[in-house]
């Protein structure tokens, strides 16, 4: 069974960064398509980003690439995302998941989740 565990979240000040850990035990991820969702306070879980097997990446239409950015490591079967110049209404909890059956953006298109680490952007 597929577990995920993110970290790496907190209380940071506008304009600042954050990396978010996505620890994978189970079976390795490298060939499925893992990616980074958010729910922020009284709003629906949206799309932040993902990367399929071979790199290829997709950014959410609030995440363009630069300030938010998926990585992976391999060997260490974990999920990275970067997060710059952050504001106010990125705060949410971000969620790593992993597609096993194709490529998409979709919440109901993951099949594994991890609990989430809460990220707080205020002054």
């Amino acid at each position: 069974q597929l577990r995920l565990v993110e970290s790496g979240g907190g209380l940071v000040q506008p304009g600042g960064s954050l990396r978010l850990s996505c620890a994978a035990s189970g079976r390795t991820v490298s060939d499925l398509t893992m990616g980074w969702f958010r729910q922020g306070p009284g709003k629906e879980r949206s799309f932040v980003a993902r990367m399929n097997w071979s790199g290829g990446t997709i950014y959410g239409p609030d995440s363009p690439k630069g300030r938010f950015i998926i990585s992976r490591d391999i060997d260490k079967n974990t999920f990275y995302l970067q997060m710059n110049s952050l504001k106010p209404e990125d705060t949410a909890v971000y969620y790593c998941a992993a597609n096993i059956k194709g490529w998409g953006a979709g919440v109901s298109e993951y099949d594994f989740w991890g609990q989430g680490t809460q990220v707080t952007v205020s002054a």
